[in-house]
């Protein structure tokens, strides 16, 4: 095995932006509290950037066969990387989300197993049918709350985000999938891009993204917490996705960009 063939193994581009906004928002917040000890920052991170190896690793390892007609350029069957060193690297992210979690008490503990649960459940299965956008759901609803618990700030702080997160899981995952589409089509796959259509998904996915990005502002807004760095984060956010009109690559990217601006943004906003 290649250490660099491991790089696209693990699916780069969405752990990047899930760490990022990660990040962003364990940083922000602990700074808002003032009394958060730097090693749960480090270690709320580290947590979940564990959770991504092991679901990256592990989505290349379930779609190992398909990928094999649809995507044979992929590191398992291009045979840059076994299955069993696939599957090593996804208990290995395991091993480093319970490692960090678990210093950080039950809840987080609890809280991140869980939305590490959903997405394993995505990867072994429900990819490929109408349900494929629960764990989408589940695991981006629970991140906020993992990371709160993490830090050991009240759940209550970042419980609004909860609702507003819906339709851009949604979003995001009728994006991804578009970009698989006619692969997925070739292998019988029936989720929810599928049932929708190429087309409907896109637009779905523009009308959710756009939507929720302008709901949490005229959130803030209304309750008098917009300020100018929100506003410029949460106005990129929304042009990211605007761009993705152009193609099914860009309409994912865009929302991977969004993700972590709106992220940022929001987190301002309730200082």
């Amino acid at each position: 095995m290649r250490i660099p063939a491991a790089i696209p193994l693990i699916h780069p581009a969405p752990a990047a932006a899930v760490v990022g906004l990660s990040v962003m928002l364990a940083v922000i917040i602990a700074t808002q509290v003032g009394d958060v000890p730097l090693v749960r920052v480090l270690l709320v991170i580290a947590s979940v950037a564990g959770s991504q190896v092991a679901t990256g690793a592990l989505n290349d390892w379930a779609d190992r066969d398909r990928d094999r007609q649809a995507r044979p350029e992929k590191p398992i069957p291009a045979g840059e990387i076994s299955p069993v060193a696939a599957l090593g690297i996804a208990s290995a992210g395991l091993v480093l989300q319970l490692a960090a979690s678990l210093p950080l008490g039950a809840l987080a503990t609890l809280l991140g197993i869980t939305a590490l649960g959903s997405a394993v459940a995505y990867d072994l299965g429900l990819s490929r049918t109408p349900a494929s956008v629960v764990p989408y759901l589940v695991s981006f609803g629970l991140l906020p709350l993992w990371i709160a618990a993490g830090l050991g700030v009240p759940l209550e702080r970042v419980l609004p985000a909860v609702p507003l997160i819906a339709p851009f899981a949604v979003a995001a995952h009728l994006a991804n999938t578009l970009r698989d589409w006619d692969a997925d089509a070739a292998g019988g796959s029936r989720s929810l891009t599928q049932v929708l259509g190429r087309r409907w998904s896109r637009r779905a996915a523009l009308v959710l993204g756009v939507g929720a990005g302008l709901a949490a502002g005229a959130l803030a807004v209304a309750t008098g917490r917009l300020g100018v760095t929100s506003a410029v984060l949460g106005a990129s956010g929304l042009l990211a996705i605007a761009q993705g009109a152009r193609s099914a690559g860009a309409l994912w990217y865009g929302m991977l960009a969004a993700a972590v601006l709106w992220a940022g943004a929001w987190a301002l906003s309730t200082g």
